[in-house]
């Protein structure tokens, strides 16, 4: 059973967050109401079971982010990088995604150095042929359309640089990363289907993170707060 733990973030925070990290999923479209529907239940049930969340289906502004998160660079900075990793859970990172981010990193007063070298990945399907311009960062060594340099290595740092100190964000991040890489399936949670998916090994060179990001999770949970993390394993 979840313990009760006190958060460092006020009910305000959390739900700002949430929203934001709403607002960069479906900012490209790819969410139908089933799956918004899904993902709120997620939130309810992990972050705020005697809260009203119904107002995550509702975009917030990168204003109204920024007053709600306060003036703390360090939290400003790890909503950024779950937010980061919310619009690179499909290996696609569209331009309404960072710009989306882009007002959010601005409203927030940070310059995020790992976010510019992220834009060299942008996938515009107005002009872009490849199915998955982002995995093709992922190749093997001698060939990458970059071989100079490792584009992604500021923004693979940056992410690994997130700390957990919210066990209701713990506990969400355990629920959203799955917890090995997946074969191409199906993605449910609760009984209910997300979406379907290719390996996401295969497609995000970033998945890495995402599962580190986890594995500090799972460890915050079970290290620092003492609680039972079998049902996430």
């Amino acid at each position: 059973m979840t313990s009760v733990i006190q958060s460092p973030y006020a009910e305000e925070q959390i739900t700002a967050w949430l929203r934001g990290l709403f607002t960069v999923a479906w900012a490209d479209g790819h969410f139908d109401p089933e799956e918004q529907e899904i993902l709120t239940q997620i939130a309810q049930e992990e972050l705020a079971p005697s809260k009203d969340l119904s107002s995550l289906d509702e975009p917030i502004s990168a204003e109204e982010l920024a007053a709600a998160l306060g003036n703390d660079s360090a939290r400003a900075e790890n909503f950024l990088r779950t937010a980061v990793m919310v619009a690179l859970a499909d290996g696609v990172y569209s331009t309404t995604e960072a710009d989306v981010l882009h007002e959010f990193c601005e409203a927030l007063g940070l310059k995020v150095e790992a976010l510019e070298s992220l834009r060299l990945t942008l996938y515009d399907s107005k002009v872009t042929t490849a199915a998955n311009p982002i995995a093709e960062l992922a190749q093997e060594p001698g060939t990458s359309p970059h071989p100079h340099s490792d584009v992604l290595h500021p923004v693979r740092e940056w992410l690994d640089g997130m700390e957990i100190h919210d066990p209701r964000l713990a506990r969400f991040m355990c629920k959203m990363i799955p917890a090995q890489c997946p074969f191409e399936r199906d993605v449910k949670l609760f009984g209910h289907k997300i979406v379907h998916i290719p390996p996401l090994c295969k497609i995000n060179p970033l998945y890495e993170q995402l599962v580190g990001l986890r594995f500090r999770a799972l460890s915050y949970l079970a290290d620092e707060k003492g609680e039972d993390i079998s049902d996430y394993c």
